[in-house]
């Protein structure tokens, strides 16, 4: 048991690898043609805080994880604040960077409560799996978020073959 346990953490491991290494050529291809200017600045403080999320979930950090992620939520926030801003006084070039930026830091923050709904199921614990997951579904309301939404529904859908909640198992 032990053995599948350890191969399901390596699984686990490997594909949180792979997202962070997704993630990072997402922030590298949308701003390489960027001076270091404040959306470097920021895409490199995202970039931080998801180096952080992946590093502090595979020490079994689950609190640090979440406050990094919760970071990179507070900044996309901030930046559809200024997204607003700026469309009104500096024109559309300035708005469409905030945006692109703004979007894949949601976008970002979206995978990583998947990944964490992920990490624990593979912890076997349900009850936070679910409630992460739920909370992609509840948080994560855009038309373009559809595809986290669906990916979390099934991470639920799945749980339910794992370990019905307690209003499943009761007549």
């Amino acid at each position: 048991m032990r053995c599948a346990y350890e191969n399901d953490m390596t699984i686990g491991f490997r594909l949180w690898s792979g997202l962070i290494a997704y993630t990072l050529t997402g922030f590298a291809v949308i701003f390489s043609g960027c001076a270091h200017d404040t959306y470097q600045h920021r895409a490199d403080i995202i970039k931080d805080h998801v180096a952080g999320f992946y590093s502090h979930l595979k020490a079994n950090r689950v609190g640090a994880a979440v406050h990094e992620n919760q970071r990179i939520e507070a900044m996309a926030d901030e930046m559809a604040d200024t997204v607003k801003k700026r469309a009104q006084l500096q024109g559309t070039s300035h708005a469409e960077r905030e945006f692109a930026l703004m979007k894949t830091a949601r976008e970002t923050a979206a995978q990583n409560w998947i990944a964490l709904g992920r990490y624990f199921t593979i912890n076997q614990q349900t009850d936070q799996a679910r409630a992460t997951y739920q909370r992609v579904v509840e948080t994560y309301t855009n038309p373009t978020e559809q595809p986290y939404r669906e990916q979390a529904a099934r991470g639920l859908k799945d749980l339910t073959i794992l370990s019905p909640s307690p209003s499943q198992t009761t007549p």
